[in-house]
Formats: C-alpha cells, structure tokens, sequence
C-alpha cells in the first residue's frame, strides 16, 4: 500500500498543476486555405482546323435502269462533257425485242377492244366484255410506255455540263439495275466546296454561316463558308462531315478529290461568351454538366456554383454557361470546401 502511493503521488501533483494552468482561448479559426483564378469572358470566338476532299454540290452517280451488257463507255475520267451527251450504252437486243412485244400486245388488244365494240353495238356482246377490252387495251398501252422508258434509260446521257470523276465499268460487264458506272460533276457551273470531317467537340462548336479560310497543298486560299454540317457520323471514321463552300465559284487550282485544309472562325451559341478554367476546378462532372466554387464578394466565402461544359481541351475545361456572375473560383482545395465555407486565399 506504501508503494501505490508513492507511485500515484506524481501522477496526482501533475493533474494539479494543469488544473492551475490559466485555461487558453479556444480557436475559431476554421478557414481553409485556397487558391483562386480571376474568370473573364472570352468573345466566343475561336478556330479550329479540320482537313478533307474538294467536290461539288452536284457530284451524281450514274447508272442504267435495266440491267444488262455494256456495249460502249464512251467517256474516260477526266473527261469534259456536255449536258445531253452520249456516256454509255447497253447491248440493246433484249431491250429492243422487249419493246416490240408491249408494242404487238398493245396493237392486238387495240384490235380486240374494237372488235368487241361492233359486237356490242350489235347486240352479240354484252356491256361487261366491252369493258374488259377496253381495260385490257388500256393496260398493253401502258406496259409499252414502260417498255419505251427503259429503252430510252437504256444509255446514259450527261445531266449537266461537268467532268467525268469516276468510270466503274467496262465494256462488256453485266451490270444490273442500279449499278454505278460514271461518277460525274457540275464543275463548270456550281460551287466546290471542301468536304470535311469534324469531332463531336467541333461539330458541337461550328455552326452554319461560320467563316472560314480553305487552304489547298500548293498553297492557295480560297475563303468559305460552312454550308452545312451532318446530323449523324460517319459509322466508319466516327466524324462529322461538314461541306465549306467556297466563294469562288470557278477556281482554276483545284479538283475534284483533291485534298484541302480549312480554318474555320467559330462562334458561340451563347451570348458570345465562354471561360476556360483548369481541369482541378471542375467538380462532380456529369455529361456536360459539372460544378465550381465561386469565390463572394468578400473574398472570405465560397458558394457552389453549377457551369455547363461546351468541350474538353488538353489543360482546361470550356465553360458555356454558368460564370456569368462570378468573378473569381477555387482551383486549389475545393475538395475540403461546402456552401459557405471560409476560406483564405493562398497567393
């Protein structure tokens, strides 16, 4: 029992002495320290590039409605043609007995309605037979038609005054209903225009009517315009195509398939403004939606503060909507911060 008490009498005037200690002010300090970045609202323009193919509006795929033999193409690539003029043809033999067959069905029925029509006028045939002739007769007389319009779609005739881009046939291939065989253009009397491919990014940026400046590898400019842009991607590159047409209706530099560059002036959809902010800013992304935390007035509190997102770049994040009224945000330290936190900017 001696011993405890030796042992518990230090313990003991310890206590004590940290009882008479005076009692020290409790800390209220509760700011976070942060790093902030001013925002300020860019015009909303932008460019971006983007490569493709030079065409024209009226590029037109040709082919014979009838299949058969291809008996002539008379045109290489690289041709200039004229409007109505002769391309290709098919070996017309089938074709042409075809014709003569509508052609001696529709004579016989003609002759078959009239003789039903003196029998009814004699009183032999009845009312109904007339009918049926004239049906049958009205029926050849149509199936000639057809017979005569695939004839005529026999042979391929130029639609426009153009070039030939393309043959995919030769003389003597069985070619069916349908099956391309000139690839031809308007060149001499409509715009070119750049063909283009875009990312979602760009496509979601780039509007019709936005400037443009197209550039060819030998180095000549010509200026543009977006003409339109498609509304689905190309399921084998997973871009957008997008036509620029360009302004000069005639250029004498460039061709068909040739290959271009373009740099397109962009605008925004948006009241003309946009923010870059870095990427350690953006908080609870989802979509195109995410959050910062705005810094008040004070410089003392933060606020959260919801932003849409128009697009990733490599070191920010575009903002489209949101920091209108927002002067500065935290970019260091957001993860300790909640509505309303103090904080104390670390410069």
């Amino acid at each position: 029992m001696r011993h405890l008490t030796i042992l518990l009498l230090p313990l003991l005037l310890l206590a004590a002495c940290k009882q008479e200690q005076p009692a020290t002010e409790k800390k209220t300090d509760d700011t976070i320290p942060v790093r902030v970045m001013k925002v300020q609202a860019g015009d909303g323009n932008g460019t971006i590039t983007a490569s493709g193919r030079f065409t024209t509006d009226d590029e037109t795929i040709l082919a014979f409605k009838t299949g058969g033999v291809i008996d002539h193409i008379l045109v290489r690539e690289g041709d200039a043609i004229k409007a109505g003029q002769l391309l290709a043809t098919l070996k017309l033999t089938e074709i042409d007995a075809m014709v003569q067959q509508a052609t001696l069905a529709a004579e016989k029925a003609m002759r078959d309605y009239e003789r039903v029509t003196n029998l009814y006028k004699d009183s032999v045939a009845t009312l109904e037979q007339m009918q049926n002739a004239k049906t049958a007769m009205d029926v050849a007389s149509q199936q000639l038609e057809t017979a005569r319009f695939n004839r005529t779609y026999s042979e391929i005739r130029a639609p426009r005054a153009g070039y030939v881009l393309r043959k995919m046939g030769n003389e003597g291939q069985v070619a069916g209903p349908g099956t391309p065989v000139l690839q031809v253009n308007g060149a001499t009397g409509s715009g070119w225009l750049l063909q283009v491919g875009l990312s979602d990014k760009q496509w979601a940026i780039v509007k019709e009517h936005d400037k443009a400046t197209v550039r060819t590898d030998a180095g000549v400019t010509y200026e543009a315009t977006v003409l339109r842009k498609a509304q689905i991607a190309d399921p084998m590159t997973g871009l957008f195509a997008a036509d620029l047409k360009l302004a000069a209706t005639k250029p004498q530099e460039i061709a068909s398939g040739m290959y271009g560059k373009a740099t397109i002036q962009t605008t925004s959809v948006t009241a003309g403004s946009q923010w870059k902010i870095p990427y350690d800013a953006l908080l609870d992304a989802d979509g195109s939606m995410g959050y910062v935390f705005a810094v008040m007035d004070d410089s003392k509190t933060v606020v959260r503060v919801k932003v849409t997102i128009a697009g990733m770049e490599t070191d920010s994040v575009v903002i489209s909507e949101g920091l209108e009224d927002v002067t500065a945000i935290v970019i260091s330290g957001s993860a300790y911060l909640t509505d309303n936190s103090s904080i104390s900017i670390v410069q």
